[in-house]
Formats: C-alpha cells, structure tokens, sequence
C-alpha cells in the first residue's frame, strides 16, 4: 500500500472583539489553505491565555481589541513568544498604524476591507517568514527612508501619545481614556500635555482638528 503523505497542519489563532469578524475570517482561511485549524480569542485576555497553554502557528490580530489596545496586546505577545508571527489587521489608515505595529513587533498588517485573496496572501507569506505590507503601504515606508522627507508632527509622538491623542480625536474625556487604557487620569493627562507640547498647539480643539486633517480617525 503506498505511503499517504500527513498533511501539515497550520494552527491560526483569531483574535477580534467581534464573532461574526472571527467566523468569517475563519471560513476564508479553512477554505483556502489546506490543513488550517483555527481558534478564537475575543479579548486581551483570552489572547494571551491562548498562546500560553496551547502552540500557534500564527495569530491574526484585530488592533482594537476590548479593553486594551492592540497595540498593547501586540508588545505583550511579542515579549511572551518573541518568535511568534503575528498578522494585525484593522479598519485604520496603513500609513498611520501600519508602521507603528510593525516597529513593534508585527509580521505584517493589513486593512480588513482587504479582498480574502489578498489576506491568504498575507498568511502565506507570514508564515514562510516573511513579512507582509500593502503597496501602499511599502511606498509610504520608502518615503520615509528617504533623508529629505518631512516627518509630520504626529510621527514624533509616541505609541502611547499617538493611541492618546486619537482617542482625544474621538471626542473621549480624559477619565474615559484613562479607564480604557487602564492608567491613571494624571497619566493621561500629562500625555496631554506632551501631545500639546510636541505638536505646538494649545487646545484639545486644535488637536481634533488636526487629527482628522490628517485622517488619524476615521
């Protein structure tokens, strides 16, 4: 009797706040690559017991997650298992996020309105070790490589100022930002003010405006 080749098997974990997000994701990913099983993770917590009691070949990871920023979850995985592939997908601007994701850690990140094609796409090359981005996004790295190219004045924040400061953008208090970010309001407040500092502007309206001038929220 000929010898049956064992099929390999790629364990994909799914992490989003949103179960129909996470079936659907999981029925593109079943259906396309051969000897894909996958789990679920709908919060932070989950996510991290996950990839501590069972092994991953990969973690698809939403940059929202409920209660902690993805952000967060991202460094915290990367710290766990520094080997750990992980693929960040989010309905944010790939040049705002995008890159801030990566410099911490990511294998690579796309937009969720992506076709399906295009995330198998990102999986197979992840998982081969590579890394993946969009064109658009590889253009907007390349121009930032480029020594005359301007930094806006939000590239100059750090992740913790820019999650801030979109947060500001989204019309949220001080204490509601500190509750979801799980720090203190004096914190965040003192973020605040290094925001204001470092952009050179003086009010929370000026920082609105400038977020959404440069399409940091949606």
């Amino acid at each position: 009797m000929p010898h049956r080749q064992r099929q390999q098997v790629i364990r994909i974990l799914i992490a989003d706040d949103h179960p129909v997000v996470r079936r659907g994701l999981k029925d593109i990913l079943v259906r396309e690559l051969e000897g894909a099983i996958c789990g679920e993770a709908g919060n932070a917590q989950q996510v991290l017991s996950e990839v501590q009691n069972q092994d991953w070949d990969l973690v698809i990871l939403d940059v929202m997650m409920a209660g902690r920023s993805g952000l967060d979850v991202l460094r915290d995985l990367k710290r766990l298992l520094p080997k750990l592939p992980v693929l960040v997908l989010s309905m944010h601007p790939e040049d705002q996020l995008g890159k801030r994701m990566l410099r911490a850690g990511a294998s690579g990140y796309m937009n969720k309105e992506s076709a399906p094609e295009e995330l198998i796409k990102a999986v197979r090359r992840v998982l081969a070790g590579g890394v993946y981005v969009s064109s658009a996004l590889a253009e907007r790295l390349a121009l930032d490589l480029h020594e005359n190219a301007a930094r806006p004045l939000h590239e100059t924040l750090s992740d913790r100022e820019f999650e801030v400061l979109r947060m500001i953008a989204l019309g949220k208090s001080v204490t509601q930002i500190a509750e979801e970010l799980h720090l203190s309001v004096p914190t965040v407040s003192t973020h605040r003010a290094h925001i204001l500092e470092k952009t050179n502007m003086t009010t929370t309206a000026e920082l609105i405006r400038y977020a959404l001038r440069n399409h940091l929220v949606d």
